[in-house]
């Protein structure tokens, strides 16, 4: 009879612990990694407004995943306190690496755009007579000022930057036809929202004049060649 109380008062001890430890697990369950709140995620927009004048083609594009440095190659929005610190806005991020982001968004422009026969990305294995590579510079909001910035930086607490240098490439030769930096700034307050709707201002210049500019040079070096 001794035992038989003493194996009731020892299961009884253990299930005690395993219900303390698992209050203790759920108390605690926010210190967990991965535990707390989903990030809110963003995207931005393509350009689907473009100057009446530029020239339709005939000829096909690929756009290559755009590069970047490993700090702004990521899903999380970034910020620059200053001129040699890259930091990153909790709780919020891109709906994809930015790079990928960016490939989209540039192919939906040109597609938007009317002008062009055939575009793609050059993972698809479509068949080009040129191919667009992107280097992205500057992706960030900036918290400081610097000579590059337009006079509409100077008073807001916020400027986003957004600079890329763009290379186009006749395809059968692997030379490169034209190649050019654009940029793109716009301000904001100090809100995740307000600096996501500058973001879209910002690269919606980018995306733009990167459109316009490739169709223009295409156009040009597509006649050279006696097409």
């Amino acid at each position: 009879m001794t035992r038989v109380a003493n194996s009731g008062t020892a299961a009884l001890r253990s299930l005690l612990a395993l219900m303390i430890a698992a209050l203790l697990l759920s108390a605690c369950g926010g210190l967990l990694p991965g535990s707390g709140p989903p990030p809110k995620l963003y995207r931005l927009t393509p350009k689907s407004t473009f100057d009446p004048y530029l020239p339709t083609v005939a000829w096909q594009l690929v756009i290559s995943p755009p590069a970047a440095q490993g700090a702004i190659d990521t899903t999380r929005i970034a910020l620059a306190p200053s001129a040699t610190r890259i930091e990153y806005y909790a709780d919020a991020g891109w709906t994809d690496r930015m790079p990928l982001m960016l490939q989209a968004l540039v192919l939906e422009s040109f597609e938007n755009s009317d002008r062009i026969v055939a575009v793609g990305r050059r993972a698809i294995g479509l068949r080009s007579d040129y191919e667009l590579r992107i280097d992205v510079r500057e992706f960030q909001a900036e918290y400081y000022n610097h000579p590059g910035q337009p006079q509409s930086c100077a008073g807001p607490p916020v400027c986003v930057d957004v600079i890329v240098n763009a290379k186009l490439i006749y395809t059968p030769r692997r030379t490169i036809v034209a190649t050019r930096d654009f940029s793109g700034y716009a301000p904001s307050e100090d809100d995740v929202v307000g600096v996501v709707e500058a973001f879209d201002e910002a690269l919606g210049s980018v995306l733009k004049d990167v459109v316009g500019w490739t169709l223009t040079e295409g156009a040009r070096d597509w006649a050279s060649r006696g097409n």
